[in-house]
């Protein structure tokens, strides 16, 4: 899971805990076009999440969380792909971004000098549009760079059909630029050219 020196790391999280969500699958697609870019990748979604609360009095953690927090050490850029829920992103998402709290005294504290895309799964606009923008408030207090173009895929038109198959152009289309937009923003940061 190390990125090499000329190939940027993206790390994915995201999904829910049923397999094979739409914010699961947007976020594979993602990162599948951003390999195809020249990127390196590795994904945290759905079960591979930690599910014990974050605790910023407890000292160690669980492996699964270690894990996640080694990998978005090493990487270059983030993409989060969450649910809408009730306005804003899933309890497992947010549970999964408040471990960055253990990267607060790092030399490159939380997301700083990182590239992030965001991705939004909802039934319905207002819930899309009230979720992206407290994601966005997210990235920022995490001293992160968004991607100007964030997606927003409406769940309820079956964007990777009822087995999962293939994307919908739009859907396709969407992670695709998100994808673009990261791995570009990534090289920049990696390159030092916007810090």
């Amino acid at each position: 899971m190390q990125s090499s020196h000329s190939r940027p790391l993206i790390v994915g999280i995201g999904g829910t805990t049923r397999t094979g969500s739409t914010s699961e699958l947007a976020l594979r697609t993602t990162l599948q076009y951003a390999e195809t870019l020249g990127s390196d990748t590795h994904i945290f979604a759905g079960l591979d999440l930690p599910f014990e609360m974050f605790d910023p009095t407890k000292n160690s953690r669980n492996v699964v969380a270690k894990n996640m927090i080694d990998a978005l050490r090493l990487a270059d850029g983030i993409v989060i792909a969450s649910p809408a829920y009730h306005g804003s992103i899933s309890g497992l998402i947010k549970n999964a971004i408040d471990y960055t709290e253990d990267m607060r005294n790092d030399d490159r504290p939380y997301f700083m000098n990182r590239a992030v895309g965001l991705i939004v799964c909802a039934d319905g606009a207002q819930a899309m549009g009230a979720t992206l923008a407290g994601m966005r408030a997210m990235v920022h207090a995490l001293r992160g760079w968004p991607t100007p173009y964030a997606a927003t895929i409406n769940s309820t038109i079956k964007p990777f059909g009822v087995n999962g198959q293939s994307p919908t152009p739009e859907t396709l289309s969407a992670c695709q630029l998100v994808a673009k937009e990261l791995v570009q923003m990534a090289i920049m940061l990696k390159d030092g050219a916007m810090h």
